[in-house]
């Protein structure tokens, strides 16, 4: 696979061509070669690298923490304690996130638990949305 054009490395590497443009600008990816005719040229190691983006984008890391990523995996003979940080940031970051959906969880069900299934004037769902103080308090807390 060399000498791909921007539209066969998209396919190749399941990213989207205004989405490898971006990493371009933004020098998450390397600007390629250019045919004669001006056209962007890609190989292996691009598809490669859009694959190693793309895994880490799934898995929650930001564009940051991809860049350093990166330029770890670029420099394989140091040690991987930088690596293992930001994986354990982004866990923590997972578990806290979690943390906050199962928060939504539970008041989702406590919320129909107390539904009466009656009158709206009546509706559990609607009074505890319209419960201003519970938003604002630290009762429930998302981001």
């Amino acid at each position: 696979m060399s000498d791909l054009s921007i539209g066969k490395l998209s396919r190749a590497s399941g990213v989207k061509v205004p989405t490898i443009r971006y990493y371009e600008n933004i020098g998450l990816l390397a600007a390629p070669p250019r045919s004669e005719g001006g056209q962007r040229r890609y190989d292996k190691t691009n598809v490669e690298r859009l694959r190693f983006i793309r895994h880490g984008r799934a898995l929650g890391f930001g564009l940051d923490d991809l860049r350093a990523l990166q330029e770890l995996s670029d420099r394989p003979n140091q040690s991987c304690q930088r690596a293992d940080a930001i994986a354990s940031r982004q866990l923590a970051e997972v578990e806290r996130r979690i943390a906050g959906l199962e928060a939504v969880r539970v008041e989702l069900a406590r919320m129909l638990d107390h539904c009466a299934h009656g009158e709206v004037d009546q509706c559990r769902v609607i009074e505890t949305l319209s419960d201003h103080a519970l938003c604002e308090g630290d009762h429930l807390k998302i981001s």
